[in-house]
């Protein structure tokens, strides 16, 4: 019984020993895991870009739902970003676009009088002989 034993273990080691080395065939060259969706160069990240990504697992992996979380976040403030800039282009263009004597009037009009009439001069102190 240990003979039978001991010829068994020394055939399942061989066999082992001969596919690891590459007598049994070899194993189809492994695909390389990259991002399902590049990011582009040419302009400015948006949510779109953001939403398209698609990690790769490694051999120890990562947490799904942290990465997805970030993901969320980082589209979230780009959207944000993006409507900041158009509403603040579009008041840009605006000013721009307003004619000259509107955007200096009111810097260069004189104040408006009261409605209690013209104002009194300030009353100077009067100085006595107490003063010095």
């Amino acid at each position: 019984m240990f003979w039978l034993i001991l010829v068994v273990i020394v055939l399942v080691v061989g066999a082992a020993a001969l596919v690891a080395l590459g007598g049994g065939g070899s194993l189809p060259e492994a695909e390389r895991d990259r991002l399902s969706a590049r990011l582009p160069l040419d302009r400015p990240l948006n949510r779109a870009d953001v939403d398209g990504l698609r990690f790769p697992m490694g051999l120890r992996g990562y947490r799904m739902d942290e990465v997805d979380d970030v993901l969320d976040r980082l589209g979230a403030e780009l959207s944000h970003r993006d409507v900041r800039i158009a509403e603040l282009e579009t008041a840009l263009a605006a000013a721009l676009d307003a004619p000259q004597d509107e955007r200096t009037a009111p810097a260069s009009a004189p104040a408006a009088p009261s409605p209690s009439g013209p104002a009194a001069p300030p009353q100077e102190p009067q100085s006595g002989p107490e003063q010095a």
